[in-house]
């Protein structure tokens, strides 16, 4: 039988609290999501991908506002133990990475590195980043050896099974990231890079590299529902798991699998209704009002759903510019959703 989700297990001589993870969210991790999901359980949450090469050069807005991490993402958490946090980073160039994994360890208090080698997105693979080191194993090792020497952290990455349907190359690269470059862990989503968030993971390929890698294998993709959740878990053996879309506007799933709530007992409207109230408040703390307005529009649809809103409400939500005008359009389905 696999350990039980609420166990603590070692990554690279950390102790991570139990095995329920936040996957980096492209654009959206940033310290309040986060934060959302460690208030939740989360054991361990990784940060949105991070240039590498803004770093290096100092970018202001890298350096500054997708570097922030919040003390409260250190506290200890719901298991006991403290939880961690890891700090995602893109780059196709080796001393970049040494550059930026050493900033980032000297000036944040994060306690993993991350590197992306997943993401599908034509404007990071044609860096040469990304999902294109699937192509390129030995730049791909040398990334990876020199953000841990860089930052002395722990360095896990994530990968997906291939850049098409039945391309296995992440499988490969996967051991020799570890026996090559020293990285402590493996995040791997199961599916090609081809297909994107579409497709049915291939657990199989997920289970065989667990078996064969020596370093824990995390398992993300196509983790929506805590029955969906722990069929993966036990199938694949895997240390642990991320929860990426399947988290957005549902950071009970992090209570439902760690037994802190029924898995049958969703959300309340009341808990909905607050839960946003909270996302608005910390989206102004990090953006203020002028940017917080525009960037909230996408976090929207994730709990009006969960309400049953209207298209029509829903529509209006998203032509909000500015928190206030959202604020009295959710204070009419506040009034709407408490008294059904």
């Amino acid at each position: 039988m696999p350990d039980a989700l609420t166990d603590s297990w070692d990554l690279g001589g950390l102790t991570v609290p139990n095995r329920v993870l936040l996957a980096p969210l492209a654009g959206i991790g940033n310290w309040f999501v986060r934060l959302q999901a460690k208030r939740y359980g989360a054991g361990m949450a990784v940060s949105e991908m991070v240039s590498s090469f803004g770093i290096h050069h100092g970018n202001e807005r890298t350096s500054t506002e997708m570097l922030r991490v919040h003390p409260d993402e250190q506290a200890r958490g719901r298991g006991g133990g403290r939880g961690l946090v890891s700090l995602q980073l893109f780059g196709q160039d080796p001393e970049v990475m040494r550059s930026a994994a050493a900033i980032v360890a000297q000036r944040t208090p994060v306690d993993v590195i991350d590197l992306n080698m997943g993401c599908p997105v034509p404007k990071v693979c044609k860096t040469g980043a990304g999902a294109a080191l699937l192509n390129d194993p030995d730049t791909a090792v040398a990334v990876a050896r020199a953000a841990r020497e860089g930052s002395g952290l722990p360095v896990t990455v994530k990968l997906r099974s291939g850049s098409t349907p039945g391309d296995t190359s992440g499988f490969e690269l996967a051991h020799r990231l570890v026996d090559e470059a020293g990285v402590a862990a493996i995040g791997f989503h199961p599916r090609s890079a081809k297909v994107h968030h579409k497709g049915t993971p291939d657990y199989a390929l997920a289970a065989r590299l667990v078996e064969t890698l020596p370093a824990p294998v995390i398992l993300t993709g196509g983790l929506r529902s805590p029955a969906q959740v722990r069929e993966a878990y036990e199938r694949t053996g895997a240390a642990a798991v991320m929860l990426a879309r399947g988290a957005l506007g549902n950071p009970w799933l992090f209570e439902q699998l760690l037994g802190v709530r029924d898995p049958d007992e969703p959300p309340t409207s009341e808990e909905v209704l607050a839960e946003l109230d909270w996302v608005m408040d910390r989206c102004v703390e990090h953006l203020g009002e002028d940017r917080a307005g525009r960037y909230l529009r996408k976090f929207y649809p994730w709990y009006l759903d969960r309400l049953g809103a209207s298209k029509h409400d829903q529509a209006a939500l998203q032509q909000t510019a500015r928190v206030a005008e959202a604020r009295a359009l959710l204070s009419g389905l506040r009034s709407a959703a408490l008294t059904a």
